[in-house]
């Protein structure tokens, strides 16, 4: 476990007995949360419509959406930069409105935007940041060192931020968290523009991280990557929390949606008309292998199936749940 977990656990309850708390469970809560921006020229916009949701320690929690849905709204909301119109929001039992810099020293933050300082060395922008957060210089040195390895750019460091190119400055980015020792990590669009490697090592990280105790909140457009990692969903759109839950619990909202895999001993001239008079919604075959997604009931569909297999014998049949992109598409469909 890490060294700030019992430092940060005596802070939250002696916090927790001068205000007469509960005893903490959740690392992120968020209750009916609003966010409403004014102008004088143009009607409201309301970016977020009573968002609620709870992250439990130690979990990587994904939050998804379209482009505009409300998402780097809620995390500015709850790394403090944005007030909230109404609601409740807190990190590690501090209230991000009434508690606002305790709840602040309780986060490591990458935001969508440029995260970095253009005109400062790798190095200087790593150190300054840990020196700023209360991290002694020794320990600081130590930590960009081994960061520098671990996402290869020791060769980089005496380099300014803006001499670099985008997937580079995503993993200082990225690195910049690791200086801290802050219980909560939120990640606004983390991975955007490195290398499949690259994010390969930031995911790995990212579990060792929650393993060890660490609550992460993930906001992504690469569905694959929160399937991957995030043990909870939240999609939201238009300020409106869609659907939330565990992969298995969303993929019942999408029930009607299945993926069927074939495999045949053989094949004939005829196999990809009689596949599209099932009217799949995607459909790919090479060599003897099938791969098709479907909307409709699955029993009728079965029955078809084996009305073929009756002449061209197959070896393999493998009927999946939707992957999180169907589901997520699904319910963007579903909501127009």
């Amino acid at each position: 476990m890490y060294e700030w977990g019992s430092r940060t656990i005596l802070k939250i309850q002696d916090f927790a007995r001068g205000n007469k708390m509960s005893s903490l469970i959740n690392a992120i809560e968020v209750e009916d949360l609003r966010k409403t921006y004014r102008s004088n020229s143009s009607e409201p916009v309301r970016a977020l419509d009573g968002v609620s949701f709870a992250v439990p320690q130690g979990r990587i929690h994904g939050l998804l959406g379209p482009n505009g849905a409300g998402k780097s709204t809620l995390v500015k909301i709850l790394s403090t930069i944005t007030p909230l119109t109404s609601g409740r929001a807190s990190v590690m039992g501090f209230d991000v409105s009434r508690h606002s810099l305790a709840a602040r020293q309780q986060l490591a933050v990458v935001l969508q935007q440029t995260a970095t300082e253009n005109l400062l060395t790798v190095k200087d922008n790593l150190l300054i940041y840990a020196y700023l957060h209360g991290v002694k210089s020794r320990e600081a040195a130590l930590r960009m060192r081994a960061l520098a390895e671990e996402f290869e750019f020791e060769d980089r460091l005496r380099e300014t931020v803006q001499e670099l190119s985008l997937g580079t400055k995503r993993r200082i980015q990225v690195a910049k968290i690791f200086m801290l020792d802050a219980p909560v990590i939120i990640l606004d669009e983390a991975t955007t523009g490195m290398d499949p490697i690259m994010k390969r090592r930031v995911m790995d990280r990212l579990r060792t991280e929650a393993r060890n105790g660490r609550t992460i909140l993930l906001t992504t457009q690469v569905l694959g990557e929160a399937e991957e990692l995030c043990e909870n969903i939240m999609i939201i759109d238009q300020g409106r929390a869609m659907a939330s839950g565990t992969l298995p619990e969303l993929r019942k909202l999408s029930t009607h949606i299945f993926r069927v895999n074939l495999s045949f001993a053989e094949t004939n001239g005829d196999l990809v008309d009689r596949l599209e008079a099932l009217k799949p919604e995607h459909l790919r075959v090479e060599a003897n292998v099938v791969e098709m997604l479907f909307r409709g009931e699955e029993a009728s569909l079965l029955g078809r199936l084996a009305e073929i297999s009756r002449e061209l014998p197959i070896l393999q049949f493998e009927v999946h749940g939707p992957t999180l992109e169907e589901i997520f598409i699904a319910l963007m469909e579903e909501k127009k």
